[in-house]
Parts: C-alpha cells; structure tokens; sequence
C-alpha cells in the first residue's frame, strides 16, 4: 500500500532555511532532549575566551539566570555549557509593546585545545556571568632552560 503525502512548500522552505542556519548562525545550536531527539537552542549566549600561561578562560554573559539553571559539562573533548531562561511574562492584565529579550534553552559547544587538561576544570558564577577556568597541562606550560656556557 502506498501513502499519498501533501507537498508543502512552506515546510520544506522552513526546513531548508533550517538547514542553512546551521552552517551559518550561531543561533541555531542543536542539542539532545531527554529523549534523545534532536532540539534547537533558542539563543546564545555571547562569550568571550581568553588565554595566559596558565589556563583558558571562557567568560559567558547569562543575565537573569540563577546558578542551578547552568549546566557545565565536557564530554569526548567538549566543554559543552548549557541552560535555560525562563519567560519572566506576568499576564496580570499588563500588555507588553515590546520584547526583545531572548528566553528558552541554550547551547554552547568548545573543542577543547590540545594542551588543556580537561579534569581540572573549574566554574564560577557571579552577577549574571559565567567564568570557566580551563587550566593548561603541565607538559604545555613554557618552561625555561638554563643553558651554562663553558
């Protein structure tokens, strides 16, 4: 038996667009439900990664959310941080003009660095910002040597 489908344009154009998205905006990070099926962050957070002798340091912006609702992980070599925001909307009669604040879940992915030892990470969250401290391995820091002339 044959099954006769509709042709919808629409959806397929959406689900081309999609498509594109991920090749081309970071707002279209796909993560994994409980379920294992595949979701899309609805924002991203902004971050800003920065590097010393000792460590990497990834800073994330998360106003408006609280320590519980951040997730850090690393898993096969990514540090993977996660979370949700949620909708602050009261519908106590108030009618909103505007909202341009982002809300939902989020995902961001990092390939960890070749020198980075992964089982010392740390993360500290403190007014709305997130500090990951990614520290460096022993065999990657500069070391000196002194070289005696005779």
């Amino acid at each position: 038996m044959s099954v006769l489908a509709k042709w919808d344009p629409l959806r397929e154009l959406d689900e081309f667009s999609n498509r594109l998205s991920t090749f081309f905006g970071p707002n279209q990070v796909q993560n994994r439900d409980e379920n294992g099926w595949f979701t899309k962050a609805q924002w991203t957070p902004l971050v800003d990664i920065s590097e010393d002798e000792q460590e990497y340091l990834i800073k994330a912006e998360l106003p408006g959310i609280e320590k519980d609702q951040v997730k850090v992980t690393v898993e096969n070599g990514i540090l993977l941080i996660a979370g949700e925001r949620k909708s602050e909307h009261e519908e106590n009669g108030r009618k909103y003009h505007r909202v341009e604040r982002s809300y939902g879940s989020f995902l961001r992915s990092f390939s960890l660095p070749e020198d980075a030892d992964g089982t010392k990470i740390k993360a500290e969250f403190k007014n709305g910002v997130l500090k990951v401290h990614l520290p460096k391995s022993e065999a990657a820091k500069p070391k000196s040597i002194e070289i005696k002339v005779s």
